[in-house]
């Protein structure tokens, strides 16, 4: 929103600077964003009048101007203006005058010779004065300004330009009466609200309305006026006013209608009443009909679109833009002003749908005054009259539905609490008055009717934000919390997630935070899942469906990587997924039929390591991540098993355990996916419940023997068939109790096996804590592991 100091204060003018109203009004939830002079700084610069204008002798495209500037004796000033004539007045720049050029640099005028001819100043274009880009001619001044008089003065170039970046609640200071109105109740300076009065009718011409979407258009008003001159030359004064505004003069009918906008916040619109074929009727769209509207784009309308139509079909969206085919133009003779309401939710969307946007769409889909609708006719039909000339017929006005004002209740002891701070019933009241907010006291605080033009006042916490407002956020004490410090215990078996991202960093893994959302595609393909839960309003097509698996998120990480060019990629993520589960209840953080556990999800691409003198590179391969794994879990007893997973090359994927619980899953992506992913080698991914990574099971005592351990190794030939987990984890189960590990070290297939055998080599360790092993011993321990394989497995000693 912008406006001109100066119009402001025609409005409410309290005693504060500009800088001072910018701060008031910033703190007070109106943000100024900015504040620009009118124009640059300039000083010697009068205005003169064109006494005679002569050709330049020695120049075709120049010429000598006799200039009356106030001065003793006419000027001679050399112009190259082409609109230059005798008579006009326009601004002079004397010699000795400072202007400012467009890069802000300051140059001042000399007495100079142009083509052997002397000037004695410079004739300015608007552009020179710094006041707009119009350089195509001098600027035209008012011929009855004074002559001598500084430009300055002339066209209140002494402004400020002030803009507001307002909160999308706060409709009613799309207006200058909506920001007088929230200065007059800052300050408590006096608000002269602009006197609006009824324009008396001069004939009975009338173009009759229908409201046949009562829930979509709620009031409309409507007034003929005829024989307008539409060509008529808009004031200098509003063309001021509405340049500074960001509005670019364009004809007087839509200057004013533009000039009502931005001084009552009222939308309107005019149609040429000669092209409108029969009554206006407001109403939804059909299927298949089409709107040529007035920035020439065709759009389709539907049954959720509310059009202004008339027989020949829709003529304009309602509250967004008209049509072209009934617009007014500088040939229009006859007009019809519509002043309508229009239900924010039934605008709100629609100028997205079809890309683009308006300022009345803007106001209208936040909430536009429904009881300025004939003020808004008024005051147009005034400045029409006075600038167009015309015949008004009366101003007919028609209720369908508005919106009902119910009063919102506030208690004055939850305000305190919630503010901080003791504000006085007294002082309450006040406020509320000042904004224009109905009140009546209650046993505990007030019930306030919101006005007309407020939208954002609905529940009790508005009416506790313009008190803090009015009151003054500067006022309220910026006080510590106070509060009793508890220490809050920490359980043992569980360690902070923080330690857990930690120590995945430590492995060379960089931390990435993805989106939720996903591609459908994504959970097909590394999920498996063709029934993912659905968004209902997804920001982008793509992302229409919620991630089951972190994998997804982590391969476009690696491909984001590639295509600038990073070659050895290594990431993490910490974040939930969402399944469908009908075991899971509403709760606070929870949300009915879905779960959403927290996993920690890894993916490892390119080289093992970086390049360094010190390795041979070589690509990550599955037992690289596994180790990263087992580092995770390193308090935890976790295995590994051969599984299958739609995302993962079926013959290099595992099943991660803990206590024989799965946990998650490892491996190397599958080559459909790394093909259709488009990524030169496959990547290591990996998948694990966050829960089995916080546990951290609680420290054993185990005594340490001060013997020395006996270390012997045991081959076993077994079938082909067996897994090496298998038989260790037999042997682990029935160990005798001195063999304190067992581990597998080798593993055996080629010459002297024989076929669809293979040779597994573990190292027992055996050791006493209170003596040192004799031979007998270690061979009856060894004799034990032994039998005790070739029962279970079958297994031999490999001799």
């Amino acid at each position: 929103m912008k406006f001109s100091e100066r119009w402001l204060r025609s409005f409410v003018d309290p005693s504060l600077s500009t800088a001072e109203l910018a701060h008031a009004l910033t703190m007070a939830g109106l943000e100024v964003e900015s504040l620009a002079p009118a124009a640059p700084p300039c000083s010697g610069v009068v205005v003169a009048e064109i006494l005679e204008v002569a050709r330049h002798p020695n120049a075709d495209r120049l010429s000598l101007c006799k200039v009356d500037a106030g001065e003793p004796a006419p000027l001679s000033i050399v112009c190259g203006a082409p609109n230059v004539v005798a008579g006009m007045r326009v601004p002079c720049a004397l010699v000795g005058a400072r202007l400012t050029a467009a890069g802000g640099e300051v140059f001042e005028i000399k007495r100079s010779r142009l083509r052997g001819v002397d000037s004695q100043g410079m004739l300015c274009s608007a552009k020179e004065l710094g006041i707009d880009d119009d350089h195509s001619g001098l600027l035209a001044l008012a011929a009855d300004a004074a002559l001598g008089r500084d430009v300055r003065e002339v066209l209140e170039l002494d402004d400020t330009i002030f803009t507001l970046k307002l909160t999308p609640n706060r409709a009613d200071c799309l207006s200058l009466l909506g920001v007088a109105r929230e200065v007059a109740a800052i300050s408590g300076a006096a608000f002269k609200a602009p006197v609006v009065a009824p324009v008396a009718a001069k004939s009975e011409a009338r173009h009759p309305v229908t409201i046949s979407a009562a829930d979509g258009c709620g009031r409309f008003a409507g007034r003929v006026i005829r024989n307008v001159d539409a060509a008529a030359a808009v004031p200098e004064w509003m063309k001021q006013r509405l340049a500074r505004a960001g509005q670019r003069s364009i004809s007087a009918l839509v200057d004013v209608t533009n000039y009502v906008m931005l001084e009552l916040g009222r939308p309107l619109h005019v149609y040429d009443l000669d092209k409108l074929v029969g009554a206006i009727d407001v109403r939804f769209g059909r299927k298949g009909e089409q709107v040529k509207l007035l920035n020439e784009q065709i759009v389709e309308v539907d049954e959720a679109v509310l059009c202004i139509t008339d027989t020949s079909g829709p003529i304009g969206l309602a509250g967004i833009m008209g049509g072209d085919s009934t617009k007014a133009e500088t040939h229009s003779r006859n007009i019809f002003l519509e002043s309508a309401f229009f239900f924010p939710e039934m605008i709100a969307g629609r100028t997205r749908r079809y890309n683009f946007t308006s300022d009345a769409a803007h106001r209208f889909e936040r909430g536009v005054d429904f009881n300025n609708n004939v003020a808004g006719i008024e005051r147009a039909t005034e400045l029409i009259l006075a600038i167009c000339g015309g015949e008004p017929g009366p101003t007919v006005d028609q209720i369908a539905r508005l919106p009902e004002r119910k009063p919102v209740h506030v208690r004055s002891a939850r305000a305190s609490r919630v503010l901080g701070i003791g504000v006085s019933d007294a002082e309450i009241a006040d406020i509320f008055s000042r904004l224009g907010l109905e009140s009546s006291r209650t046993a505990d605080g007030f019930d306030v009717t919101p006005p007309s033009y407020r939208f954002d006042i609905a529940i009790e916490e508005d009416l506790i934000e313009e008190i803090a407002r009015i009151y003054g956020y500067e006022r309220i004490p910026a006080n510590q919390p106070r509060a009793r410090a508890a220490m809050s215990p920490r359980p043992e078996a569980e360690r902070p997630l923080m330690r857990v991202k930690d120590a995945i960093a430590a492995r060379d893994y960089q931390e990435v935070v993805n989106f939720s959302f996903v591609e459908a595609d994504w959970e097909r393909d590394f999920c498996g899942n063709d029934a993912p839960v659905r968004l209902l309003n997804p920001i982008s097509s793509q992302l229409s469906v919620m991630r089951s698996g972190l994998a997804g998120s982590l391969v476009a990480n690696v491909r984001y990587n590639l295509n600038r060019k990073q070659s050895r990629v290594r990431a993490f993520e910490l974040g939930r997924v969402f399944r469908a589960d009908a075991g899971v209840e509403d709760g606070p953080l929870t949300v009915a039929g879905i779960a959403q556990p927290l996993k920690l999800g890894g993916i490892a691409y390119g080289p093992a390591y970086p390049d360094q003198w010190g390795h041979t590179e070589r690509k990550v391969d599955f037992y690289d991540v596994k180790a990263d794994i087992e580092s995770l879990l390193a308090t935890a007893n976790v295995r590994f098993e051969r599984t299958m997973h739609p995302a993962l090359h079926p013959g290099r994927a595992a099943k991660v355990l803990v206590d024989e619980k799965p946990v998650g899953w490892l491996g190397e992506l599958h080559p459909r996916w790394q093909q259709k992913y488009e990524l030169p080698q496959a990547p290591v991914l990996f998948e694990l419940d966050l829960d089995a990574l916080l546990a951290a099971p609680m420290p054993a005592y185990r005594e340490v023997s001060k013997f020395p351990p006996v270390i012997r190794d045991l081959a076993l030939v077994v079938d082909e068939s067996v897994p090496a987990q298998a038989l260790l984890e037999a042997m682990l189960a029935s160990r005798p109790a001195v063999v304190q590990d067992l581990w597998l070290f080798d593993l055996y297939r080629g010459k002297g096996m024989d076929v669809g055998k293979k040779s597994l080599a573990f190292r027992v360790v055996m050791q006493d804590t209170s003596k040192t092993l004799t031979d007998a011993e270690t061979e009856a321990a060894m004799t034990q592991l032994l039998q005790f394989a070739a029962q279970s497995i079958g297994a031999k000693l490999r001799t």
